[in-house]
């Protein structure tokens, strides 16, 4: 596969070669659930579409390209990705996750494989005293977010992921909200790479997928062997779609980033918010740490309004441009209320624990005209 180049380069052309039959530039799209062998056991790489598929191919290359890995995996959905790090471990294994986090992770790691015998513990993975307290000798993964989903806090991805190597725990990064564009995980030391492709590399709203990307040959072996045998993967035209996303990646990433610092400042001055989450801001307590390891600071904004919850609800409910949706990244601009959509997984005694109040507002921004989208909230605010 072509690696070589800057990151819009790769991302236009890692994985994907004109297809040598016809000359097309575009990968195929191979809507084929098996291939023929020219002898038993023998084929040209390709035996059986859950295992392998030419198109699948393309787009694990060029998302390993991307986050700087050697392997991708790609599977069905985020989910599917997440579930497939964690199937790798055994009953009694323990894993420390930052408290901040997906509601959908925080319900796959709790309700599905703590009946299985692996144990989690939440803590927050900004303090590297805390993690370092969590971890024990059954501790065999690190899972970190940053940005985090919804309150945008940043770890420190290179201390803590030195802190766990030196007792042997892996460690796995959710990026799905900063995308390879903004930060590479692996090589601020990190073991896995973890997306929700649903999202920013997608970027369009219309295919749900999930992918691992790692240098370590060992993790892909088991990962591979996971993707294999429970056979939650992508079709092609997803893979195709996706394929198609990943091309312009770097340039929504920056006019994301771009108008979202632009309404995180506009926010900030408001005099109905009470507080905004934006790592772009020079108030967040993580903005150097993000500027040092983020090329830009994403599209994500979390706020509160002044009045409170029932404000909170009734604002979402009056934009014009924004839609009030589950998911983020695409180009178009979502308003969520995660205590109720997002993360109401999370019981509400943990969410307010972690800082998660009844109040607050996410915000995906996409890449709409800025003025329009701080026109809209300006209306739907005064409307609460």
């Amino acid at each position: 596969m072509n690696t070589k180049g800057k990151f819009a380069t790769r991302a236009v052309h890692a994985g994907q070669k004109p297809d040598p039959s016809t000359g097309a530039v575009m990968t195929p799209v191979y809507l084929t659930s098996t291939y023929v062998q020219e002898a038993p056991g023998v084929h040209k790489g390709f035996e059986y579409s859950r295992t392998q598929n030419p198109t699948r191919k393309a787009l694990e290359e060029n998302l390993a390209a991307l986050e700087g890995g050697d392997y991708g995996l790609c599977f069905a959905s985020g989910m599917a990705a997440i579930s497939a790090v964690i199937s790798t471990l055994n009953s009694g294994d323990h894993v420390v996750s930052g408290n901040d986090l997906y509601g959908g992770t925080y319900r796959v790691f709790t309700k599905v494989f703590e009946r299985f015998g692996i144990s989690f513990d939440f803590v927050d993975t900004t303090d590297a005293e805390a993690v370092s307290q969590a971890l024990t000798p059954k501790t065999k993964l690190l899972w970190l977010e940053t940005p985090t989903n919804p309150l945008l806090n940043i770890t420190d991805i290179a201390e803590i992921s030195k802190l766990a190597h030196e007792k042997n725990v892996a460690v796995a990064v959710d990026n799905t909200f900063a995308t390879p564009y903004l930060q590479e995980p692996l090589s601020l030391g990190a073991d896995l790479v973890v997306h929700s492709s649903t999202k920013y590399i997608g970027g369009h709203s219309d295919v749900v997928g999930g992918a691992v990307i790692t240098s370590d040959k060992s993790w892909h072996e088991r990962l591979k062997f996971i993707q294999n045998s429970v056979g939650a993967v992508p079709g092609p035209m997803d893979c195709f779609l996706l394929l198609r996303g990943t091309k312009t990646l770097a340039l929504r990433m920056e006019r994301h980033s771009e108008n979202a610092l632009k309404i995180a400042r506009f926010l900030s001055n408001h005099s109905q918010v009470s507080k905004v989450y934006y790592p772009g801001l020079e108030s967040h307590p993580g903005h150097a740490l993000a500027k040092k390891q983020m090329r830009a600071f994403g599209g994500m904004i979390s706020f509160e309004l002044k009045a409170g919850f029932e404000a909170a609800k009734k604002m979402a409910s009056q934009m014009k441009v924004f839609s009030l949706a589950e998911s983020l990244g695409g180009v178009e601009s979502l308003i969520g209320h995660p205590a109720t959509m997002t993360h109401a997984a999370i019981p509400r005694e943990e969410r307010l624990k972690r800082g998660l109040t009844d109040g607050l507002i996410r915000l995906s921004i996409g890449i709409e005209d800025a003025e329009d989208l701080t026109a809209d909230l300006e209306q739907a605010i005064l409307n609460s």
